[in-house]
C-alpha cells in the first residue's frame, strides 16, 4: 500500500492506494473510522482491482474542518476527492456510515459509478444500540478499556480484537476537532432526510452484504434495504457481527470479486 496526501477543497486529505487494475474500488469506511479499518481484505481486492481507501474528511489523518458533517457533506468529499486524485470511474464500496455515503453517490445516478456494494449501511437505524452507545462513548472517552470493550461488541465475545485496531482509534479519536466531527456526523445523521427515497433512485447493481452477529445496525435492517433498492443482490455472513470485513475477509473478497466479475 502507498500512503499519500491530496488536497481537496483546502483540507488536506490522507488515503491509501494499491493495485494496479484499470477498475477501480472507492472504500468508505465507518463512523470513527479510517483507512486502515480495510487492512485485512486489501491484500485480496488489490490483487483485481485498483483501491482508493480515504480517511474521509473529518476523520483519521485527515483534515477536520469545522463544519456540519452531514450525508450532504460527505456526499460532496466524495465526489471532490475523485476529481482530486482523477477517478474518472469507479466501484463504491462503504461499510456502516461509509454505506450509507455510497448510497448518497449512488441516488445521483452519476455514469461515473458503475456498480456498489454496501456493508451494514446506515441510513435507516434511527435508534440507538447498546453496542452504537458503547461505541460512542469510546470516540469520546477513548481509553484502552472503552475502546476495546466497544469493539468487542462489534465482533462478537469469541473473536480477537487486534491491539493494533485499539491503539489506531485511539490515537486518531486524540487528534484536534476529531471528536466534533464525530458529534457532528452524528447529529448530521440523525437530523438526515429520509433515505427510502435515495434508495429508491439507485440505479447501479447492488450487493448488499450484512453480518447475521451484528449488533450495532442490527440485522433485521437489512431487508429494508433489500426492499427498496432495485437490481439488489442480498447475502448474509454467517458468524458475522458488523465488520466482516476485519472478522472474515477472506469470505468477504470472494463474495465482492465474484460480484464484480
Amino acid at each position: 500500500m502507498d500512503e499519500k496526501f491530496v488536497t481537496v477543497n483546502r483540507n488536506k486529505i490522507r488515503y491509501l492506494e494499491d493495485g494496479k487494475s484499470d477498475r477501480n474500488i472507492l472504500l468508505l469506511h465507518g463512523l470513527g473510522g479510517y483507512a486502515e479499518r480495510w487492512s485485512n481484505i486489501i491484500p485480496f481486492l488489490a490483487k483485481k482491482f485498483h483501491l482508493y481507501i480515504p480517511d474521509m474528511i473529518g476523520y483519521g489523518q485527515s483534515d477536520k474542518p469545522t463544519a456540519d458533517y452531514t450525508p450532504e457533506y460527505f456526499l460532496k468529499f466524495v465526489f471532490d476527492f475523485m476529481d482530486a486524485v482523477g477517478i474518472k470511474n469507479t466501484i463504491m464500496m462503504g461499510t456502516s456510515l461509509g454505506g450509507q455515503i455510497v448510497i448518497e453517490c449512488a441516488a445521483t445516478q452519476l455514469p461515473t459509478i458503475k456498480k456498489i456494494i454496501l456493508i451494514s449501511p446506515a441510513g435507516i437505524m434511527r435508534k440507538s444500540t447498546p453496542t452504537l452507545d458503547a461505541y460512542t462513548m469510546a470516540a469520546l472517552y477513548p481509553s484502552k478499556e472503552a475502546v476495546k470493550n466497544a469493539y468487542q461488541m462489534m465482533v462478537g465475545p469469541d473473536k480477537q480484537v487486534s491491539e493494533v485496531s485499539i491503539e489506531r482509534f485511539i490515537t486518531n479519536m486524540s487528534r484536534p476537532n476529531a471528536k466534533m466531527a464525530f458529534l457532528s456526523t452524528l447529529l448530521g445523521l440523525k437530523n438526515a432526510p429520509d433515505i427510502y427515497e435515495k434508495l429508491e433512485k439507485i440505479t447501479v447493481p447492488t450487493l448488499l452484504i450484512w453480518g447475521k452477529e451484528d449488533k450495532l445496525i442490527p440485522y433485521e435492517y437489512s431487508q429494508e434495504f433489500v426492499s427498496s433498492i432495485n437490481n439488489c443482490k442480498f447475502i448474509t455472513m454467517e458468524g458475522c457481527g458488523h465488520s466482516p470485513y476485519v472478522e472474515d475477509p477472506e469470505k468477504l473478497s470472494e463474495l465482492v470479486i465474484k460480484f464484480l466479475s
